[in-house]
């Protein structure tokens, strides 16, 4: 009997998970709407408090709610950030360009438009650091590189844009990594690192948004 335990306790909480995933996806709940208390929880789904609170476990894990201690579980999200890491995980290089075409360009147009002197200081010192990565190991520079373009989105001041473009951070690097073990690392492309710059600093949009474009095109 204590074997088969577990496997039950695991199939119940699963259960609980299915029943309020889907009452997230049925709008039940508002992002920022404080949840039913586990005890009520527990008693509209037929289960134990613990069943319930393994199942929210899980839902805080995932990025859905929060649990805050002596308060109670509030909704964060309605998308699975789950779900869509392992959507990214299967996206194709074009659909790696076209997706940050229409993220990463448009948010640096918005950057050359809002950036803030602050801004600036921290995309002349990541880029510094990932010039001086770009002819030594591959890792050690896209790592440094998407440090880069994410203070790029950052620089936009949309909190969403730049919460979106860490998840897709993943994919970028994805992509500089096949094309750069493939294709040589040209001093030209990343010269156009500081030119983005420069047109980021001197409020030009559109120049920084066709030399972004370049740049995603080239990598």
């Amino acid at each position: 009997m204590s074997e088969i335990s577990p496997l039950i306790k695991r199939s119940l909480v699963d259960q609980a998970l299915e029943q309020l995933r889907l009452r997230i996806t049925n709008g039940a709940w508002v992002v920022g709407q404080r949840l039913p208390t586990e005890p009520e929880l527990a008693s509209e789904l037929g289960i134990s408090r613990n069943t319930v609170r393994e199942a929210l476990r899980v839902l805080a894990f995932s990025g859905l709610i929060e649990i805050r201690q002596g308060d109670g579980s509030y909704l964060r999200a309605v998308a699975d950030p789950l779900d869509m890491l392992q959507a990214l995980s299967q996206c194709s290089l074009e659909q790696a360009r076209e997706t940050r075409h229409i993220l990463e360009v448009e948010a640096v147009g918005l950057a050359a438009l809002r950036r803030t002197d602050e801004d600036l200081h921290a995309l002349s010192d990541a880029l510094a650091v990932s010039g001086g990565h770009f002819h030594g190991e591959l890792e050690s520079y896209i790592a440094c590189d998407l440090v880069f373009h994410q203070r790029l989105v950052d620089a936009a001041h949309n909190p969403t844009l730049s919460q979106l473009y860490r998840y897709f951070s993943s994919v970028v690097g994805a992509q500089l990594r096949q094309t750069l073990t493939v294709t040589p690392r040209r001093q030209e492309v990343f010269d156009r690192h500081q030119h983005l710059l420069d047109a980021i600093e001197q409020r030009d949009p559109e120049r920084a948004k066709n030399i972004s474009r370049q740049l995603i095109n080239e990598s």
